[in-house]
């Protein structure tokens, strides 16, 4: 009976094997061994005839200004963005899970970024933004100075910063409001009964209840954040302000001048942070979430 009980599993793997093959092979030829041709490509020169260099690729890299630049820029945009759009998802769906007549209507409205293809969000930008656009018509109507290149200028971060909580703002309503239905009324009525009022309330049974979801609210935004390449190439080109230089820009513009070296280096380095700053969210989240 053992015997066959084996043989049962051993058919079952077999046969989960196979189907998952595909997907594995898949996998492997666009993910696992391109990533492990570019970590061989970072210890490496040249493009025909390579050479090992040893770790000279990192340290010319931390000695180039545009890739310092670039470093610098992706770090703002995210210390700004990312808290920015968590807050006011936040803020919004706690709003639109309030009773108040009418309110539950704009739902819908929050979905429309995420279907609009992002070569219409640019125009519309353009069209507010440029020298000659909404933004400087009005600012001329009122007084004010006009004629400014709003994606050019010192102000193109600010620009990019609230094309990225337009466009993904509306993702993390619908999360929120998907943990928010997930809490029992019952917790809140309790509370009033109590004497809590609606901060308490908040700070009581919303936050802690909206951990987890808030946990991966802030990875999806993370994500995304560094995603903002391609709205922010359709915005300026490959050589924006230098402003909003980030690193992708980097490593398409190294693409373009087939320094692979540098291009994988950068990735390289890149994907490490963005593997540390999960593991540090995920250990802090584990830990977060036993106190509660």
């Amino acid at each position: 009976m053992a015997v066959l009980q084996t043989k049962l599993k051993t058919r079952q793997s077999m046969a989960g094997f196979i189907f998952a093959l595909p997907s594995l092979a898949g996998f492997a030829l666009f993910f696992a061994i391109p990533f492990a041709i570019s970590i061989y490509y970072c210890f490496t020169q040249g493009i025909g005839g390579v050479e090992f260099v040893g770790f000279q690729n990192f340290i010319d890299l931390f000695h180039s200004n545009s890739f310092l630049l670039a470093s610098k820029n992706t770090i703002i945009f995210n210390a700004i963005s990312v808290p920015a759009i968590i807050i006011l998802s936040f803020l919004l769906s706690l709003l639109l899970n309030s009773r108040i007549k009418g309110l539950p209507v704009f739902r819908s409205f929050f979905i429309l970024p995420l279907v609009i293809p992002v070569a219409s969000v640019i125009l519309v930008w353009n069209i507010l933004f440029n020298e000659f656009g909404v933004i400087n018509n009005i600012l001329i109507k009122f007084g004010f100075a006009g004629n400014i290149d709003w994606i050019k200028s010192d102000q193109s971060m600010w620009v990019l910063v609230l094309l990225y909580l337009w466009k993904n703002c509306g993702y993390n309503v619908i999360l929120f409001l998907a943990g928010l239905s997930n809490i029992p009324k019952e917790y809140y009525e309790s509370a009033r009964m109590d004497g809590a009022g609606p901060l308490a309330c908040i700070k009581n049974i919303t936050v802690p209840f909206l951990i987890p979801t808030g946990f991966f609210v802030l990875m999806m935004s993370i994500v995304n954040s560094f995603k903002v390449f391609r709205e922010a190439y359709l915005l300026a080109g490959s050589y924006p302000s230098l402003k909003i230089y980030m690193l992708q820009h980097f490593m398409n513009n190294n693409f373009m001048n087939l320094s692979y070296q540098r291009l994988t280096t950068a990735a390289l380095i890149m994907a490490g942070v963005i593997a540390l700053l999960v593991f540090v969210l995920f250990r802090i989240e584990a830990r977060f979430g036993r106190s509660i």
